[in-house]
């Protein structure tokens, strides 16, 4: 591997541009199919093999005509103090509001809250309700503007009007000033690790053009693949994040092998195909947990981690090449590692010398301390490393029982989908909310539809009021209304009206008790009684996803430590650092708890209403997460490894690898934590919580896990952290992240470096 990365680093360097040509290229073919692509709405929601999604499915073959899959839009009138709403004046308000929204093209029915009892008991609240032939997200921007409008329209007649329903669904908006914030954080700390602005520069310029390229993609396959708004979202969000990182590292080597006096294209070699085949196994474990979020089942989940693990992909395959690529034309605007001043031309008239005692050194490659006969002053990830070595046990013990204690609020986690009740407060959607549940009850605002298959029943209607009678008797029933038969009288729907609101408890409880029904309903009737609806469909995808975690788990980890054990060729690294990932993830999982759900710092980052966790954040994180966690672990770990197998003791290989690793890890942490929280300024709630638990794990992950309790590790394991089984160790393929086919080269005739140098400059 290493070999072959190098191989094309040098080629890379040497043609740059005819490198730089294929990627501008193919962001130039990206751009235009994504400005010629049809526009595309979100990805359909469907859950498949649960029974709301079967109840769904069976309403599009039943009552055909009726868009099940349709937008609801409700507007809702309350009357100024001391009038109701069946006063004349207000009457005719609703009555030129109900004709105006019947004049919409994509319109299928409104109703008459006079004539569908929408009034409540006092009077005082009325509500009508608008279908549309398309789901929220496909809606014209025409029919949104229209409900909207005509619900101003009806305040301006002194009523207090607002308007909720998922027909004002749109696209989430991405928090574009957070964003710039972060990318200029990311800039600062670029600047700070490599020492100029050209050399920060070329991470943020080739993590640009892959996510360009990525998102571009999405966005001209979106109407085929049916990709959202959410899908672009993440692609830009783990592409942006890895793309930066995976060029610092390689950028990073460059300067350390600089610094031991190779020419620039030898040195752009050597970085790619040592910090490049880390990025490869890094980005391999990036890709198979974004990509096994497909076993969950789920197409929204499986669509975008495959275009999130594109966009990974592209990043890997741009810091491999492009990276190279720049660091020719960048010349000698980039130092050596530790150096201020011009470049020395002392260092590369020495190179042979320095070639043949690196052959001999029993430090490797890897030291590039040895450019000096003055031993240098220990950096902070060396004074680090020393001291944890020194205490392993108690900096062991403080990292797991902090982090332990973080995840505590994860096991009071409650788990939903976000509706109008948890929009700002500030919002029509939060006030129409509010005064559904003032005038009808909480319950109103998350009715269930109980669907009635009677087709094998002798006595359908017989079938429809046994169903019916049987649910009015059940605990938390507000309403029942009336069986509603199809045209063919073999199917019905009953809507029931919980008493507790759509995310409690109680409400999961009822659907439970109807579903527990039906068992005994199609023994004595011969029909089938399935519930669905917005909140049974969040029930059984909270539950889906609950089902399909320790699958996942199984999968994604279980791969990971395979690639990982031919990565390190140990059994107990691997192992270390899957277990690191999971006390990373339940902490950051016991942070959003705190956050989101019980209201802790929530003003700081704008969380306006706290409530249940989305639904998908844990399996969702564990996937990303993982991905991110195994990153560090690959880049801190195979400088260790390095060390190790170039005849360094386990302890002095520890402290080895955070010279060299330790800053540019802590600058990746940072950066990728700038990126994920300029998402926290996103107006959209699965967005913010998304960026603040992707952040809050980074942090948690590189700064606790990797920093602290990964060296102490493997103080306190010693030789048997590199232990393998002889019989393992001659099955698995050398791979050679460590560099070790590189070490001839330094035996063999050391190439000029300065006449190296001097040709880089006019090379074509």
């Amino acid at each position: 591997m290493a070999t072959f990365l190098y191989k094309l680093g040098r080629i890379a360097f040497r043609r740059r541009h005819f490198a730089v040509l294929i990627w501008v290229a193919l962001l130039t073919l990206a751009g235009v199919g994504a400005a010629s692509a049809p526009p595309a709405g979100t990805t359909s929601f469907s859950i498949p093999g649960t029974e709301a999604q079967k109840a769904f499915d069976l309403l599009e073959q039943r009552f055909p005509g009726a868009s099940a899959d349709g937008a609801t839009g409700r507007i809702v009138f309350k009357a100024p103090e001391g009038q109701k709403m069946t006063d004349a004046d207000n009457k005719a308000t609703v009555a030129k509001t109900v004709q105006a929204l019947g004049d919409g093209s994509e319109v299928v029915s409104v109703t008459d809250p006079f004539t569908t009892n929408a009034v409540s008991k006092d009077g005082t609240v009325a509500y009508t309700s608008v279908r549309y032939d398309a789901p929220g997200m496909e809606l014209a921007d025409s029919t949104r503007d229209a409900l909207e409008a005509a619900g101003e329209k009806a305040r301006d007649t002194g009523l207090t009007v607002d308007v909720g329903g998922d027909a004002l669904e749109a696209g989430a908006e991405m928090g574009a000033t957070g964003e710039i914030i972060g990318l200029a954080l990311a800039a600062v700390v670029l600047v700070v690790t490599l020492g100029s602005l050209v050399a920060a520069g070329l991470p943020l310029l080739t993590a640009i053009i892959g996510v360009g390229i990525g998102v571009s993609t999405i966005t001209a396959l979106a109407s085929t693949f049916d990709l959202g708004d959410t899908t672009s979202t993440l692609a830009l969000m783990i592409g942006l994040a890895v793309g930066i990182d995976y060029a610092l590292f390689i950028v990073s080597r460059y300067r350390a092998e600089l610094a031991e006096g190779r020419g620039r294209e030898e040195a752009a070699g050597r970085a790619t195909g040592t910090a490049g085949s880390a990025v490869v196994f890094a980005g391999l474990t990036v890709v198979i947990a974004l990509a096994g979020l497909s076993v969950v089942n789920v197409p929204m989940l499986t669509k975008m981690g495959l275009a999130a693990a594109g966009t990974v992909v592209v990043a890997v395959l741009i810091a491999l090449t492009m990276i190279p690529a720049l660091l020719g034309y960048a010349g000698r605007k980039i130092k050596p590692a530790g150096e201020k001043g011009k470049a020395s031309r002392k260092d590369n008239a020495s190179r042979k010398d320095k070639g043949k005692a690196r052959a001999t050194s029993t430090s490797g490659p890897s030291d590039a301390s040895g450019t000096s006969e003055k031993p240098a002053k220990p950096n902070m990830g060396t004074r680090w490393a020393s001291f944890v070595i020194r205490r392993p046990a108690a900096v062991l013990l403080l990292g797991v029982v902090g982090l332990g204690v973080i995840a505590v609020p994860a096991t009071q986690l409650e788990l939903g989908l976000p509706d109008d009740g948890s929009q700002p407060t500030s919002t029509t959607q939060r006030r129409a909310y509010d005064l559904l549940s003032d005038g009808f009850g909480p319950g109103f605002n998350g009715p269930l539809m109980i669907v009635v298959d009677a087709k094998n029943s002798d006595d359908p209607t017989a079938a429809f009021t046994s169903v019916t009678d049987g649910i009015k008797g059940l605990k938390d029933v507000v309403t029942v209304t009336p069986p509603a038969p199809n045209k063919a009288g073999d199917t019905a729907t009953i809507t029931v009206i919980p008493g507790s609101k759509p995310s409690s408890t109680q409400t999961e409880d009822l659907v439970h008790a109807i579903r527990g029904q039906s068992a005994d309903i199609k023994a004595d009737t011969d029909a089938e009684v399935l519930v669905t609806g917005t909140t049974a469909m969040n029930i059984d995808f909270s539950q889906k996803l609950n089902d399909a975690l320790v699958p996942y788990l199984a999968l994604v980890v279980g791969l990971a430590f395979l690639l990982l054990i031919v990565v390190f060729r140990s059994i107990l690294v691997p192992l270390k650092a899957a277990l690191g990932f999971l006390l990373s993830v339940l902490a950051a999982l016991g942070a959003v708890v705190a956050v989101f759900q019980w209201g802790w710092l929530a003003g700081l980052i704008g969380v306006e209403e706290t409530g249940p966790i989305m639904s998908m954040m844990p399996i969702f994180m564990v996937g990303v997460v993982f991905g991110l966690a195994m990153d560090y672990e690959v880049f801190l770990v195979t400088r260790m490894r390095e060390a190790y197998v170039h005849g360094e003791s386990p302890s002095q290989a520890i402290v080895t690898g955070f010279r060299h690793s330790a800053r540019v890890v802590v600058a990746a942490a940072i950066i990728m934590m700038a990126v994920f929280g300029g998402f926290v300024g996103a107006s959209d709630s699965m967005i913010k919580m998304i960026g603040f638990g992707l952040a809050i794990a980074v942090f948690f992950d590189a700064f606790v896990v990797r920093m602290a309790i990964v060296p102490a590790v493997l103080a306190l394991l010693g030789k048997r952290a590199w232990w393998l089984p002889k019989w393992l160790d001659r099955a698995l393929p050398n791979v050679d992240v460590e560099g070790e086919g590189l070490r001839a080269l330094d035996d063999g005739p050391a190439k000029d470096a300065a006449t190296d140098e001097d040709r880089e400059l006019v090379r074509v």
